[in-house]
């Protein structure tokens, strides 16, 4: 019997075979899974971050004192986005860095003279800077105050007097008696403006000098003073508004470079041995030399050559004590008189070919010099003059480690012979804030005309919010003032107009070399690795300030010790202002608290990350004292930032409600730390890093 045919097959297809669909009941069931669980979370994140309504930024603050201690509730300082952007690196277990023992009073990290015996004396290059090498050489306590410690005097009264607790050290009263460097008197130091070479006074010695040189003119506003004693000759060049770096090393003359900084007066640790000094060439339209016992013709010229390379074009050497005014004086200096005539021979003889031009003999006193515009009529006689030859090295500039060379530095070539090498540079204080040479011929790569403008109205605005936060910073409290990234130097010249003096600094890490145009500008600073110690004394700067910094090196070397050493040159009651990215704020913050620094209210504010225009700020105060009374500080209500571009993001936790704008993909908020207090002293000797106490 025949079998019935097989049933036809279905017609009706599966849905959920046909690919198109399966992806679109996919993509709805994500869809709900993803609304059900964002209702969820909104609705405890709004159970938890409820806040009053907001209002404008209000910087109303809510003290309590010894008598009254009635609190705001704490306030969760940390940073929480809404979208989780970023994680809190910092933990609650927190290991303070302590003060160091009384024997790290004044420690100098690279200039310790402990370490100056491993190295060689040979030109005095044991007083080269000598960093510590080994994580377990450097220092990781803070270092204290001596006893006593006074508040310095206010500049202009600085300049005359220091506080004898300060600088606790009196050999120079007593070696220097006669020359009237310093005095000790009571409680305090005075400064009677004596020097080895003028010691009735400096003023009366810039004096003659003016006879010489157009001191009042603006056209001089840089200079460099060699072995500069207690800065007395930079203090009495500042009534020209002449700005000088004071340099000097580390040696017999005990502190003298710290003497200069207490009495607010530009100066740093260097000596002229075996490296460049940390300074581009074409920078001081003025340097001098007061008896400062440097060789100045032996290694083939070797310092003089230094010395030619950072003067400016047409700029001055001025030089004092032996051989100049031998004739008169070789009695006084016990030396022969034929010896110090063949001395000054062989410097007239040097200084010829180089090119330089004597231009006056002075009083039996001083003697000047000064180097041509331009190399054009140097080249052509080279050879009968028989002048160093000139270098060939790429970077004239680059000042930092560089060894130095017995050849000449050659300027920027010129169509004329009575051009001026470079360009012409305007007078003080019009340069200021005119486009410096470099700029104008595009010798850096990557900034025109239209970016130095731009920079100099950013710093503008933002020094000026500067004083809304810090208003000491325009009360004449603060005097030396470091920028540990300079940039172009627009922080130092939006501070212009303040009784202050800026030491701009730029680090090797830099991606361009702009200390050039600073001096330019008629500022002073210098080349400087953050991860090595700063060539000053302990407590001498009033006020730090960090752009990118801690950005720059944190894959280079611990930023902890960066802070460690910002620590140890700040005054007490000095204050530091960091810019930086917000990560990077919040991974500062968190260092800072390990470091158990102290922060304390002055007027209104002591420790606070503000809003600006760009970036984050963090601003702390270092304490006076090591204890102070328990109160807090507390700044209510958040303050958005605005910029020209409109991209919204969300803010922090207590700014939920509130359209923030940003720019550059970084937040901002406002907060102020509570106060801490200072541990006990550590035995450095029994700290987990070793080193040679003083």
């Amino acid at each position: 019997m025949a079998q019935p045919p097989p049933p036809p097959p279905s017609t009706t297809a599966n849905p959920l075979k046909n690919p198109i669909l399966r992806l679109l009941f996919t993509l709805i069931l994500c869809t709900l899974s993803y609304i059900l669980g964002s209702t969820t979370t909104d609705t405890q994140s709004s159970s938890s971050l409820e806040q009053p309504q907001q209002k404008p930024c209000d910087l109303t603050l809510n003290l309590s004192t010894q008598n009254h201690y009635t609190l705001s509730p704490p306030l969760n300082f940390e940073p929480q986005h809404l979208l989780q952007t970023l994680q809190n690196p910092i933990t609650n277990d927190l290991t303070l860095f302590k003060p160091c023992t009384k024997n790290f009073t004044n420690y100098l990290p690279c200039h310790d003279p402990y370490r100056e015996k491993l190295f060689s004396t040979s030109r005095f290059f044991h007083r080269e800077r000598h960093c510590p090498e080994n994580d377990h050489e450097r220092l990781s306590c803070l270092v204290p105050k001596p006893a006593g410690y006074k508040t310095p005097f206010s500049w202009p009264k600085s300049r005359d007097y220091a506080w004898f607790s300060n600088v606790p050290f009196t050999k120079l009263t007593v070696t220097k008696k006669t020359q009237n460097w310093v005095k000790l008197e009571g409680d305090k130091f005075v400064f009677p403006g004596g020097g080895t070479s003028f010691p009735r006074g400096a003023k009366g010695y810039a004096d003659v000098i003016k006879r010489v040189l157009p001191l009042k003119s603006g056209k001089i506003r840089t200079a460099l003073d060699i072995g500069c004693g207690v800065a007395s000759f930079g203090a009495s060049l500042m009534d020209y508004n002449i700005l000088t770096m004071s340099v000097a090393p580390r040696d017999i003359h005990e502190a003298q470079v710290q003497f200069a900084l207490e009495r607010g007066l530009p100066a740093m640790i260097g000596i002229l041995s075996a490296y460049r000094l940390p300074f581009p060439s074409r920078s001081f339209d003025m340097a001098h030399c007061s008896r400062c016992l440097v060789p100045w013709t032996a290694h083939d010229g070797l310092y003089l050559i230094e010395i030619d390379r950072i003067l400016r074009p047409g700029g001055y050497w001025v030089l004092a004590g032996p051989p100049i005014g031998w004739k008169t004086n070789y009695k006084g200096w016990q030396r022969p008189a034929k010896d110090l005539e063949k001395e000054q021979i062989s410097f007239e003889d040097l200084a010829k070919r180089l090119c330089w031009k004597k231009i006056a003999e002075k009083d039996s006193l001083i003697a000047v010099w000064q180097k041509p515009t331009n190399h054009m009529h140097c080249s052509r006689n080279s050879k009968t003059w028989n002048s160093p030859k000139f270098c060939d090295i790429p970077d004239p500039d680059f000042g930092w480690y560089k060894k130095m060379e017995a050849c000449i530095t050659p300027l920027p070539n010129v169509k004329d012979i009575h051009d001026t090498s470079g360009g012409n540079i305007e007078s003080w204080p019009k340069r200021l804030n005119t486009v410096p040479p470099r700029i104008n011929q595009g010798a850096i790569k990557g900034i025109s005309i239209k970016s130095f403008n731009e920079d100099n109205q950013r710093w503008q605005k933002r020094v000026s919010y500067y004083k809304l936060i810090l208003e000491t910073l325009f009360q004449k409290k603060y005097r030396n003032i470091m920028d540990m990234s300079t940039g172009m130097g627009g922080f130092a010249a939006a501070l212009g107009k303040q009784p202050v003096w800026v030491m701009n600094v730029v680090p090797t890490g830099s991606s361009r070399d702009t200390l050039g145009i600073v001096y330019e500008r008629g500022l002073i600073g210098t080349y400087m690795d953050w991860c090595e110690a700063f060539s000053t004394y302990p407590r001498t700067y009033d006020l730090i300030h960090a752009d990118n910094i801690f950005s720059m090196y944190i894959d280079r070397c611990d930023i902890t010790d960066i802070l460690l050493e910002m620590n140890r040159i700040l005054r007490p009651e000095g204050a530091v202002i960091i810019r930086d990215h917000v990560d990077m704020i919040a991974k500062v913050k968190g260092i800072t608290d390990q470091l158990g620094l102290n922060y304390r209210n002055h007027n209104g504010l002591g420790y606070a990350r503000e809003c600006l225009l760009e970036g984050m700020f963090i601003m702390w105060e270092k304490e006076a004292s090591a204890k102070m009374p328990p109160h807090s500080v507390i700044l209510k209500n958040p303050c958005p930032t605005y910029s020209d571009n409109n991209q919204r993001v969300p803010s922090y936790q207590f700014l939920k409600n509130v359209a923030v704008l940003r720019k550059r993909a970084k937040y901002t908020y406002c907060f102020i730390l509570e106060q801490r207090v200072i541990p006990a002293p550590v035995d450095v000797a029994t700290s987990s890093r070793r080193f040679a106490p003083l």
